[in-house]
């Protein structure tokens, strides 16, 4: 069966946007559409799979992999290091699945210089006030940790314009439909077409 190679996303926003959940609801209602699994030096949490929700990894084995050059992207997070295998994305990109990468902005400058025909993202909250609220957890944080979260979430969104999409995430629905919109637009790409239907395109012209 004829297949064109896939698409990479980049998909990044504040914490508080609904970034997770949009991207889940995405998944499950494309075919072909896969999202990419991290690697981590972090210990594995209760109720996780390893090679679902991580790669679980020793820090020797990553820093090999780092020195091997197989990361688009890696970063240390609170000591703990995270970071995306270059071979993986190409691998599921031959077969004909577009795959998305839910990464902040740093990484994003990262895949973009190591893949520049991917394309990216960016989701953000329909206001400042429904940000502040997605970032309280009922009443229970202290006001400087909130403030601290808003802090994290205004640089992060200052980044937007490196993208080459903008999706408000006010109505959750909608917003899905902006997502599948961009993904259905790559797909009919002349490009993209092209190498799906080489067969019909040649009968055409003969």
């Amino acid at each position: 069966m004829t297949h064109a190679t896939g698409t990479l996303y980049i998909v990044s926003a504040p914490s508080g946007a609904g970034k997770t959940s949009l991207v889940k609801a995405l998944i499950d209602q494309l075919d072909n559409l896969r999202v990419s699994v991290s690697h981590t030096t972090r210990a594995m949490r209760q109720g996780e799979i390893d090679g679902v929700n991580y790669h679980f990894t020793s820090r020797d084995q990553f820093l090999a992999q780092v020195t091997q050059g197989d990361f688009l992207e890696h970063a240390e997070v609170f000591g703990n290091l995270y970071g995306t295998s270059q071979s993986t994305v190409e691998k599921t990109l031959a077969q004909g699945n577009d795959l998305i990468l839910e990464i902040d902005w740093q990484g994003a400058q990262q895949v973009r210089r190591a893949m520049p025909d991917s394309r990216s993202i960016f989701i953000l909250p329909p206001s400042r006030a429904t940000l502040r609220e997605r970032l309280t957890n009922r009443g229970q944080d202290e006001e400087s940790v909130i403030e601290g979260r808003m802090a994290l979430a205004v640089d992060e969104i200052s980044h937007y314009v490196e993208y080459d999409y903008l999706v408000i995430n006010d109505d959750f629905n909608t917003a899905l439909d902006d997502l599948k919109s961009i993904l259905r637009c790559a797909r009919l790409s002349v490009a993209h077409q092209e190498e799906l239907h080489k067969g019909l395109l040649t009968a055409l012209l003969s």
